[in-house]
């Protein structure tokens, strides 16, 4: 439907153009003929033949179309206010309604000599200007980004302010043309309730040519892939699947704690589905106006991934791990250890822990959960007030420490019986493909094979889960499973065919990062580019008399 309205709008100002052109000296045709009826009406409104060049970018020829519809209306003597707005900002709509109800003559642009700009029109244009090639700029060369969250350090940290390259795999042609220039998914100062684009018309996807491929190790910035469906208030903090997952919980343990009768999940998502779409606000996004995220691409189409005991395995052997990759791990102090500042402090300057990754386990304030690099472990391991440094590991197939004693002091031992009966050991199945018959931990994965372009794979009921969202989300499909049989568009399926690369991203903060893991494959078509340049770092956890500028982190080159 967007493609046509797309068409159908263009189709308007060709046909408005066909009936301005002859009242300015020019042939109707020429407003058929590609390019070349750019370049005429360029001249015919007097300006550089050059604007054609910014007419070639989607997005910003949108904005382009507007100022060269104003100046249309102009150079045939419709310069009142009210014809400036209407020209602007609705353009596909005003300059064919005057082309063809009025007999307007052309009278050429305003005589500037005799009516010289103002200073309010003088920043009107420049500004309008400015816009139209930051926007170029911004969608398909570089673009800035900041890190919000620490699922990448210690290689990326929070509070970095990086340039994304999207030369570098090809810039994508915006989705969403008809968007506010600088805002992403909603207009500033709306608290995310207002979209900040249209979606009137939308280009199918496409990526122009780029310098070279996605490849293993690059840190990729992507949008999220979960990120379809958003409630509007936890934004990217909560997906509607973990949502409707954590309700289907919830449910479960009340029904259980009142001895009521358990119903399946597949009875509870149903209600949690209904109840959340009746109490929350939902908005559903196109693909590039989904949340931005940044990872590692660990995987690329056709890998096999795995991940045995915390370590990453590609097509079975060891992964790369980079210089400043974490773990989390368990500090055993050899005397209780109070958080105060400056305990906090002395951690985060002698090994880097952030105050908010701290996690006291026990209640004697002996034993706390921390990230650390590799040479921050055997730098803690002879720290005199250290007991024991030991890797967490959350094994497939139990509850992790902190788990159990939480289930174990809010709901009691019958509850933690129950759940390891059922084989329930998280109680959201947040690990993908998020369903008990797949029960992953972030570190006993897989194994699992990337999807790619052409691949075939035999679809099963056992392995539809793996596949489900790329087949029908990702590539369009109508999927069903009916009577024990795969329907993919109606016909019984045994097989599929993928139409789209995938990849597989995971933070280098391996135990704090919302990943692959976690919501599975990213899709060709989410890719937005490459991280470059780190030109700004600072600590949001400090001040700066405590060393908030990180000076030796600025202007480095993203590996």
């Amino acid at each position: 439907m967007s493609l046509i309205i797309t068409v159908l709008l263009l189709i308007a100002i060709f046909v408005a153009l066909f009936k301005i052109f002859p009242r300015a000296g020019y042939e109707g045709w020429y407003a058929f003929v590609p390019i070349y009826n750019l370049y005429i009406w360029l001249k015919i409104i007097q300006k550089p033949w050059w604007w054609i060049i910014l007419l070639l970018f989607p997005g910003p020829n949108i904005l382009m179309l507007m100022i060269m519809a104003v100046n249309t209306g102009t150079v045939f003597g419709y310069r009142e206010p009210k014809d400036v707005f209407l020209g602007g900002v609705f353009p596909f709509f005003y300059m064919p309604y005057w082309a063809f109800t009025d007999n307007a003559k052309y009278i050429g642009p305003i005589d500037r000599v005799k009516f010289p700009k103002t200073t309010a029109i003088e920043w009107r244009d420049a500004i309008l200007f400015a816009v139209v090639a930051a926007s170029i700029i911004r969608t398909y060369t570089f673009e800035a980004f900041t890190i919000p969250t620490g699922s990448m350090e210690k290689s990326l940290l929070i509070g970095d302010y990086l340039f994304v390259d999207k030369l570098a795999y090809g810039p994508k042609v915006p989705l969403t043309p008809l968007a506010f220039p600088f805002a992403h998914h909603s207009l500033p100062f709306t608290n995310n309730t207002i979209p900040a684009y249209l979606k009137w018309i939308q280009i199918p996807f496409y990526r122009l040519p780029g310098y070279s491929h996605v490849e293993r190790n690059d840190v990729v910035v992507f949008n999220f892939p979960e990120g379809d469906t958003v409630d509007v208030e936890f934004q990217a903090n909560a997906s509607f699947g973990s949502m409707i997952r954590n309700e289907v919980f919830n449910m479960m343990v009340r029904d259980f704690m009142a001895k009521r009768p358990i119903k399946t999940d597949e009875q509870y998502a149903a209600i949690a589905r209904k109840a959340l779409l009746e109490q929350r606000s939902f908005t559903v996004r196109p693909v590039d106006k989904r949340e931005n995220y940044i990872k590692r691409c660990v995987g690329i189409p056709g890998d096999k991934i795995e991940v045995k005991g915390t370590i990453l395995y590609v097509n079975d052997e060891k992964a790369f791990m980079a210089d400043e990759m974490q773990y989390n791990y368990y500090v055993q102090f050899k005397k209780p250890m109070t958080m105060n500042s400056k305990n906090m402090m002395r951690l985060k300057q002698e090994y880097l822990v952030n105050f908010a990754d701290l996690r006291q386990v026990n209640q004697d304030g002996t034993l706390y959960k921390m990230p650390l690099t590799k040479a921050n472990v055997d730098k803690m391991k002879n720290d005199p007030l250290v007991a024991s440094v030991q890797r967490f590991n959350n094994k497939k197939g139990q509850f992790d420490l902190a788990t159990k004693r939480n289930i174990l002091n809010t709901k009691g031992p019958e509850l933690l019986a129950y759940l390891e009966k059922e084989g329930i050991y998280n109680r959201t199945y947040p690990y993908y493909p998020n369903t008990k018959g797949y029960q992953w931990t972030e570190d006993d994965f897989g194994p699992l094979v990337i999807p790619a372009k052409g691949m075939t794979i035999d679809l099963t009921l056992k392995n539809l889960p793996l596949f489900k969202r790329p087949i029908g989300v990702y590539e369009g499909n109508k999927l069903e499973v009916k009577d024990g049989k795969i329907y993919i568009n109606d016909e019984v399926a045994t097989s599929y065919t993928f139409t789209m690369n995938y990849y597989w991203l995971m933070g280098d903060n391996r135990h704090n990062s919302a990943d692959s893991r976690f919501w599975g494959f990213v899709p060709e078509d989410h890719v937005v580019g490459k991280a470059s340049f780190v030109w700004l770092s600072m600590d949001p956890e400090l001040g700066f008399s405590d060393g908030k500028m990180r000076w030796s982190k600025m202007f480095r080159g993203v590996k």
